[in-house]
């Protein structure tokens, strides 16, 4: 044992010389290869976002992270907006397999116009990332909104509200944007499982705005004046659900009628609980999104997988947002992610 002793004190009073000499001698560090290789392996690629269209809170957000990225890690990042036109998305759509860049992000203005060419693009070589609003198609990646869980949580703050001896009356009513977009048809399948098990809640009104906020006043309007004492509605969107919330208030029932919304969690959505036009706010959190966005991004590029051989969903969290927990922490401004 006293050998042995001697052996491990003699072995550390080398390693206590050899350390020194050895940082001495390397004072330029090591390359790390895992870093050099994750740089190389995204440098030079192109990625290329087709929105919706840009000039609202969603998509100008995604792409201020996107962009941030794209600069940090060397790789191109360019922009084809359709300005909410189908017809010119699909155009760009086709124009970008033509060009096969090395990857598309791509938020589909509803489950069917574009999935014949999501599967066109990957059996061209061009993967596929799809944001917020899906598709038919399955591609090598979707980010975003589970429409469905949304669609859940609004329908049961609304029963919480309205069941029976709960508020004025049973009714609700439902506002959706285009009736072939996924928040729409996913989101309207969340609402009606639950409100399927609560037959004493009466949907009063069910109608697509198309995203416009002057036609969601005008409908609310109409339903306030055939049914007084509404208990309840649930709107797609934020930005359209604000004349929803003109509506009421201007009916003078903002005490009576209990409204939920979701968006992207912008400080604009936020602020419209705060001053009572919005009671519930249900977020997909841009920033988060885009923040898996990005990951994902490195992810595709850097996989030597071919383009739809693998795919993968990630479903974001939600936060439900109130008047209790309405702060700078769960709320975003634009100029902020820039």
């Amino acid at each position: 044992m006293k050998s042995t002793l001697k052996y491990v004190l003699a072995m550390g009073l080398a390693l206590q010389v050899c350390v020194p000499m050895a940082m001495a001698q390397g004072t330029k560090g090591l390359e790390n290869p895992r870093s050099t290789k994750f740089h190389s392996d995204l440098s030079g690629k192109t990625v290329a976002f087709l929105p919706l269209s840009m000039g609202f809170d969603l998509t100008e957000g995604w792409a201020a992270q996107m962009r941030k990225q794209a600069d940090r890690l060397g790789y191109s990042f360019e922009i084809r907006d359709p300005a909410w036109s189908t017809d010119a998305g699909t155009r760009a759509l086709q124009s970008l397999i033509g060009e096969a860049p090395d990857l598309i992000v791509v938020h589909n203005p509803d489950i069917q116009s574009y999935a014949r060419l999501l599967k066109q693009a990957q059996s061209k070589g061009v993967k596929i990332l799809q944001i917020n609003l899906e598709s038919n198609t399955t591609t090598d990646s979707y980010v975003g909104a589970d429409w469905t869980e949304i669609g859940e949580q609004a329908a049961n703050a609304v029963v919480a509200q309205c069941s029976e001896g709960k508020g004025p009356s049973n009714k609700v009513a439902i506002d959706t944007g285009v009736p072939t977009a996924a928040s729409d048809v996913f989101q309207l399948d969340g609402i009606y499982r639950v409100l399927d098990k609560h037959p004493e809640i009466e949907v009063v009104s069910q109608q697509a705005t198309e995203y416009n906020a002057e036609k969601a006043r005008s409908i609310m309007d109409t339903v306030l004046q055939q049914h007084p004492d509404l208990c309840g509605s649930i709107g797609i969107w934020d930005n359209q659900d604000t004349g929803t919330a003109s509506a009421i208030k201007q009916a003078g029932k903002q005490d009576q009628v209990f409204l939920v919304t979701s968006g992207g969690g912008n400080a604009v959505g936020c602020e419209n609980v705060s001053n009572g036009m919005f009671d519930l706010y249900i977020s997909y959190n841009v920033p988060l999104q885009g923040d898996i966005l990005n990951a994902e991004i490195a992810r595709l590029l850097q996989s030597d997988a071919k383009a739809g051989d693998n795919k993968a969903v990630y479903f974001n969290p939600l936060t439900l947002i109130d008047k209790s927990n309405v702060n700078p922490r769960n709320c975003w401004t634009l100029d902020a992610l820039k």
